[in-house]
């Protein structure tokens, strides 16, 4: 998949590829994942699925030690008021998030959107609906533009699932999935 660079502009492109080995053995290497998934989703094109995912993420300091703004010595207050939050009491860091959605929209990713999550520094963003082996082309690239907008405001990412012990939210990676059948109207009877 080929997607404009949203960093250089311009002509230049961001590019999602599989990986071989050497020449002549023309095997997908084993860490090439996309090689079989490519060969499944041609099995069930005629399904035509559709994928959306939900990528939560948590925003570290420079050194990745410390949750982004999160005090020195201690913590935030408990979970709650910072889901789908609004304010600087509430959110940190929706200059990356904004940072990454308009860059992802500038490539091409198919994002839909993006939120604030349970735990303070924690977020949310949502691609999709993207068909057949085009999710994870999408997801892939939008990590990697994430990745790239946190790096210009000098903080890391982190797709733990569990970043913080204790009574904090996780951070997942949600997958929503559909067939034409699925999405097909029909009429029930009860």
């Amino acid at each position: 998949s080929i997607f404009r660079d949203p960093f250089r502009g311009g002509n230049n492109i961001i590019v999602m590829c599989e990986t071989y080995g050497p020449e002549g053995e023309g095997d997908p290497h084993p860490t090439n994942s996309r090689h079989e998934c490519a060969e499944n989703m041609e099995k069930a094109a005629d399904l035509v699925p559709w994928f959306g995912i939900e990528q939560e993420y948590t925003l570290f300091d420079s050194h990745n030690q410390q949750v982004y703004c999160w005090p020195q010595h201690g913590f935030p207050g408990p979970q709650g008021p910072y889901y789908c939050g609004v304010g600087a009491d509430k959110v940190k860091g929706r200059k990356i998030v904004e940072a990454h959605y308009r860059a992802c929209l500038y490539a091409g990713v198919m994002i839909g959107g993006s939120n604030a999550e349970v735990m303070p520094s924690q977020w949310e963003y949502q691609v999709g609906p993207c068909l057949g082996i085009d999710m994870g082309d999408h997801l892939w690239v939008s990590r990697y533009i994430l990745q790239r907008c946190a790096e210009e405001f000098n903080v890391c990412v982190s797709f733990d699932p569990k970043p913080i012990e204790g009574d904090w939210n996780g951070a997942g990676c949600h997958t929503n999935v559909s067939t034409q059948a699925m999405r097909e109207e029909e009429e029930w009877s009860t």
